[in-house]
């Protein structure tokens, strides 16, 4: 039957043009639905109920000069995101199997850094979706976490994953966007200082930047546009183009998302409000919500903080379990959705018994990744200036590359400023 068919279209071109069309209109669609679900992979992970959370409680601290935090925050992301997709797509390796190729051995170090940092934010993730769902319905916090983990557990135990994955991804980011821009109008935030001190702050703090940074950027945040992009096929120096277009886009929209909530949550403080951030019901966030539409917004927040946490569950236990394949390459897809089950359970069990408070454990989630960034991010800028092999002999961008290094070495020396003062804040909790 096949060589009938290529005999057929041998002989009549315009039938061979059409069936080329349609495999090209087929691809073109294929590789636009991998671009979206990365993009929206990356923009759920990185405006999570860690940096809900993390944003309420720096900007009742410090006021108007976290804008100054924000704006590294989505600087240093605008670097890490378009340096991690394109090296991950050209040299078409997860990260910790990119590791191994170009320093034996790191890939490994990599691999348990970055699950041990998803543990860390999947515990953030589904204390959020406990705060969100108690703020929507009265439910107590832990048991609303549970609830929530065994719905992502759901999701992922069914044959059709990833597509259910993605559609949830584009629905939930979607639906954070329009509420977080309704908190922000209905707050009524001072604009003109809110904007001098993104640039000139009246104070630099580097721990809240490191967390902010590790809550948006670091850990499995990192990676998990990119790897999505490689789960679909979307690889090579053939799509460079469109994946760096979809790494600025995620980037956009992730930091124009980033600074409205800050403005939002800044308008409450402004007017007075007193936030607690400390308690063991604290839920920072929720107060600013409530305090900026009441009783309805709230509950607004109640569904918008599920919304972020149910969503991160699932990124953070994707991405963490996609490195798991570093330590056997015969681990499949349906395995590997599997042990993301096991994590999931894994971590519930450690939230209930643990007893943190969950907002304490949302920050402390940011600051520890934000210390795991700088290692990976080394592995990639060596690659990207020394193993040009890896990735097929295309010569990378210099400029990109030079900004590359740079953040990275900030990265560090935030890494070592901050890491007494994150340990030291999980532990007063």
């Amino acid at each position: 039957m096949i060589v009938g068919m290529l005999i057929a279209l041998a002989g009549y071109p315009h039938l061979r043009n059409a069936a080329v069309t349609q495999t090209a209109n087929e691809f073109t669609k294929a590789r636009r639905a991998s671009l979206i679900a990365a993009i929206f992979m990356m923009a759920t992970s990185a405006i999570g109920p860690g940096f809900l959370t993390q944003t309420a409680t720096f900007t009742a601290t410090l006021g108007a000069a976290f804008a100054f935090g924000i704006l590294a925050s989505i600087l240093i992301d605008f670097v890490v995101q378009l340096n991690v997709w394109r090296i991950v797509t050209l040299t078409r390796m997860r990260a910790s199997d990119l590791a191994n190729a170009a320093i034996p051995g790191s890939g490994y170090l990599l691999a348990v850094l970055v699950i041990f940092g998803g543990l860390v934010f999947s515990l953030g993730n589904i204390a959020g979706a406990g705060l969100g769902l108690n703020a929507l319905t009265g439910l107590d916090p832990k048991w609303g976490g549970a609830l929530s983990a065994l719905i992502a557990i759901a999701i992922f135990s069914s044959h059709r994953a990833g597509i259910a994955m993605d559609r949830i991804m584009m629905v939930l980011g979607t639906l954070k966007v329009c509420l977080i821009l309704f908190a922000a109008f209905a707050s009524h935030p001072p604009l003109g200082e809110a904007l001098r001190q993104t640039v000139l702050p009246d104070m630099v703090d580097f721990a809240a930047i490191t967390t902010i940074v590790g809550g948006t950027v670091g850990g499995y945040i990192t990676y998990a546009g990119a790897h999505r992009l490689l789960d679909r096929g979307t690889v090579g120096v053939e799509n460079i183009d469109v994946v760096s277009k979809a790494a600025l886009t995620g980037i956009l929209v992730t930091g124009i998302a980033r600074y409205v909530l800050f403005l939002a949550i800044l308008g409450v403080v402004a007017s007075g409000v007193v936030i607690d951030v400390s308690g063991q019901g604290a839920n920072p966030a929720a107060q600013a919500f409530g305090a900026a539409a009441g009783n309805f917004g709230l509950m607004m927040f109640g569904l918008v903080l599920w919304a972020a946490g149910i969503s991160s569950v699932i990124g953070a236990s994707y991405t963490s379990m996609s490195f798991i394949t570093v330590f056997s390459k015969r681990i499949t897809e349906r395995a590997r959705n599997l042990a993301t089950v096991g994590f999931i359970l894994i971590t519930v069990v450690v939230y209930v018994m643990w007893g943190k408070p969950p907002a304490a454990l949302l920050v402390f989630a940011g600051g520890f990744n934000g210390l795991i960034l700088p290692l990976g991010l080394s592995i990639f800028m060596y690659v990207g200036w020394r193993r040009s092999d890896l990735m097929d002999g295309y010569h990378y961008p210099r400029w990109l590359l030079v900004l590359g290094v740079l953040t990275c070495l900030l990265s560090w020396y935030m890494a070592f400023k901050s890491a007494g003062a994150i340990f030291a804040f999980i532990n007063a909790a």
